[in-house]
């Protein structure tokens, strides 16, 4: 309720640059690669919605280096076996939003959407009353996905 009435605790600056300097358990990071990380999103459209994030302060993918783009699609790639073992959903969208026009909530920082999806997950909630229920809290979510993204990782 903080975030949709306006009173979140965003700090000054970029919210996702400054994610990276606490801790893993306390921002949902999921793995941290050289060129990027995955974190659990804040404000999920459903259970285990993640977003892949440069570490690079860009605002848009043509924008970013060979080695960040690149490691951004294998993390993504990464993210959807972590979830499909975590979850076993019947699809995913991924989505990358640039600008506000186009819905971007940080617009200044490029960010890819990995959401889970499952046949008629949609509800009445978000039709009758413009609201999301998400049965699983983001601590949860991080203590299913962590060990699933550490494990992938040993085996690269």
């Amino acid at each position: 309720m903080p975030y949709l009435r306006g009173e979140d605790d965003r700090p000054d600056g970029c919210v996702f640059c400054q994610k990276t300097d606490s801790s893993d358990t306390e921002e949902h990071i999921l793995h941290r690669g050289k060129f990027c990380y995955v974190t659990l999103n804040r404000y999920p459209y459903s259970n285990g919605h993640l977003m892949v994030i440069p570490y690079l302060h860009i605002a848009s993918l043509e924008d970013l280096d060979e080695p960040s783009l690149s490691e951004m699609m294998q993390v993504v790639n990464r993210s959807l076996a972590a979830l499909r073992e975590a979850y076993a959903p019947h699809g995913f969208n991924l989505g990358v939003n640039l600008g506000k026009a186009a819905g971007a909530g940080i617009a200044e920082h490029v960010h890819m959407h990995v959401v889970p999806r499952w046949t008629a997950d949609t509800n009445f909630m978000a039709v009758v009353g413009r609201t999301r229920l998400i049965p699983e809290l983001l601590d949860e979510a991080f203590v299913r996905l962590k060990p699933i993204f550490d494990r992938l990782r040993e085996t690269e």
